[in-house]
């Protein structure tokens, strides 16, 4: 068997699709990485080979999650190359390390694909939303030429080459925007072992026009209080499980709104803003669970985002669904 594992120093980072220039951005201006460093770029991944002096630690498997790029979907933690002929020894190689490998592809479809045939099953499948991710080791692997493979066993997230894609619903939503909350749900869920809002849940939903979250928290049965200037879409505003108010939602205090299990905000409004409804909130000890979008710019101001990513029992992501914007979610465990 002619296959050769070749291990290299340093991670790799696979950005979202269509976002590869944010997390070049975010290697320049948040980890201040100038011109000199050499960046390989394999598809839509990043190999940075000497990452002394970037993180709190030169260790890889040292290195917090918080600390990692928010543009990147995942992180091969330890990235190795694997020389093989046949793919019968890529698939056999990649077994003896681990059971669970996921794909990234952007070249040598087919034969990419042959190689995932030889591997265990996992679920590679558009999910179907509420979902749970399974909390197991997964491997990360891409094609770089026809008999070379850039992986990883160690990576930074649970989900499958780090990306989720739900079922789309195109008729009952007001709006794509629900697929965000779907997956900040899902990401609560996974990061904090949050439970889900549900039937006993009371949900504070701020600049919810036209109603692509609350539609999702009203299908999980949870109660509503929607505030925005503009009114929902009829069939929400119709749904007993929905108070509307018209207002600012941004000028209402905790105390107005009262005790909320989840409190959600997609509204456009600069970060500032935003850090400080979150402050009011956190402040006020009447939620412990928040989902908010951060909106920006222009060019992402970095060290705003690290004053969210700074508050206790919170993470910053980029998810799938967001655009220019990147997601604070924040899930405290009960003291009870």
């Amino acid at each position: 068997m002619s296959v050769h594992i070749e291990t290299i120093k340093g991670v790799a980072f696979l950005a979202y699709p269509e976002t590869l220039a944010f997390l070049k951005s975010e290697l320049k201006n948040r980890f201040k990485l100038d011109d000199s460093v050499h960046l390989k770029c394999y598809g839509d991944i990043l190999y940075l080979e000497n990452i002394e002096g970037i993180f709190s630690s030169s260790n890889p498997e040292e290195i917090a999650p918080q600390e990692l790029p928010y543009w990147a979907r995942t992180t091969f933690l330890k990235p190795f190359i694997l020389h093989f002929d046949s793919i019968g020894e890529a698939a056999s190689a990649l077994k003896e390390i681990q059971r669970n490998w996921a794909p990234y592809q952007y070249q040598n479809f087919r034969r990419a694909a042959l190689i995932q045939d030889k591997l265990p099953y996992i679920n590679l499948k558009v999910r179907k939303f509420p979902v749970e991710i399974p909390k197991s080791p997964i491997g990360v692997y891409t094609l770089i030429d026809d008999k070379t493979i850039l992986a990883s066993a160690l990576t930074s997230s649970y989900i499958p080459a780090g990306r989720i894609e739900f079922v789309e619903d195109h008729i009952n939503p007001p709006s794509r925007a629900y697929l965000k909350i779907q997956e900040s749900l899902t990401m609560a869920r996974l990061l904090f072992d949050a439970e889900l809002p549900g039937p006993k849940s009371r949900c504070f939903e701020a600049g919810a026009c036209p109603g692509g979250w609350t539609w999702v928290l009203v299908n999980l049965g949870s109660q509503v209080y929607a505030v925005d200037r503009a009114e929902l879409a009829p069939s929400l505003m119709g749904n007993p499980l929905v108070t509307f108010q018209a207002h600012d939602a941004f000028t209402l205090k905790p105390e107005d709104i009262g005790k909320c299990d989840w409190v959600f905000s997609d509204v456009i409004c600069y970060p500032e803003r935003l850090l400080e409804w979150v402050k009011v909130w956190l402040d006020s000890g009447l939620t412990k669970n928040m989902i908010c979008t951060i909106k920006m710019q222009g060019e992402i101001d970095y060290e705003i985002v690290s004053k969210f990513a700074a508050i206790p029992d919170s993470r910053v992501v980029h998810l799938n669904y967001n655009k220019h914007e990147l997601t604070w979610i924040h899930c405290e465990k009960s003291k009870e």
